[in-house]
């Protein structure tokens, strides 16, 4: 981007529609990834995104240059995200508990498993990755998120939660502990002598549907399955969870949005 963000924030404030529509495209790749890691599920973030995009370019006139422009979209963004009643509907709810019995439903032993280089364990890897996060309560899965897998400044990311700093500190060491301890007990990449390895899971994932036997565009841009037990291998334990959560890729929205929420918000003249 060659103007400074600022420069085209107070374009599109001043109803420069290719401004606006360029800042769109800016935003919409952070959204799209936060809201994804949020919700756990591919629509539902899709659309989510778009709400939210919606939000940032009807309440543009409010930004004031207070924070960092993006810090100001992350925090209409969590708002709706912790806030929408359609996004407290879809919440699964789930525990660490629960989960973690699931992992060892159905899994195959040692001569059943799927060969290490096999593309869909990326698919399994990515999509237990972002499972463990669902986990968490929505405040905590937020801290979590913005803090170590967006690695956010933590007093903006306290800013964008609308929390004290202390607050978010709080949330983010507790999500921290609770993401490791789980990891630590159950996920093969981070333990060798974990029961649940994304080998010995996948047949089950395939033969449920979990799934697909293609891979999705989750996987754009992710790393290879190999590389991330390669990672993860070297990594120290304190800190193979965060590598682990970060190692899913850009999670870039499928669908070039800006177009669509522009023309939703400033719909063609039917003349």
């Amino acid at each position: 981007m060659g103007q400074s963000i600022n420069s085209i924030v107070a374009q599109a404030q001043q109803g420069d529609a290719a401004a606006l529509e360029q800042l769109v495209k800016h935003i919409q790749d952070r959204v799209h990834h936060l809201a994804l890691r949020m919700v756990g599920d591919a629509s539902l973030a899709q659309d989510a995104t778009q709400e939210i995009l919606i939000r940032v370019v009807t309440k543009l006139s409010t930004f004031k240059g207070d924070s960092k422009f993006e810090t100001w979209v992350y925090r209409v963004a969590s708002n709706y995200l912790l806030t929408a009643k359609k996004m407290l509907a879809r919440d699964p709810g789930l525990s660490f508990e629960v989960f973690a019995e699931d992992l060892l439903d159905g899994l195959a032993d040692d001569s059943a498993a799927a060969p290490e280089d096999h593309v869909m364990l990326n698919e399994l890897r990515v999509r237990c990755t972002m499972a463990m996060l669902l986990c968490l309560d929505a405040n905590h899965r937020a801290a979590y998120v913005l803090g170590d897998i967006l690695e956010m400044d933590h007093r903006e990311a306290a800013n964008a939660l609308d929390v004290p700093s202390a607050t978010y500190r709080q949330r983010l060491s507790r999500a921290r502990s609770k993401l490791l301890a789980f990891t630590a007990r159950s996920c093969g990449l981070a333990n060798s002598d974990a029961p649940c390895s994304c080998p010995r899971r996948l047949p089950a994932a395939l033969a449920s549907g979990r799934i697909g036997d293609s891979p999705s565009a989750l996987l754009q841009d992710a790393p290879s399955y190999r590389d991330v037990r390669q990672v993860a291998a070297k990594t120290e334990a304190a800190l193979v969870a965060q590598k682990l959560q970060q190692a899913t890729g850009p999670l870039a929205a499928t669908d070039n949005l800006a177009a669509k929420v522009l023309q939703i918000v400033n719909p063609p003249d039917p003349k």
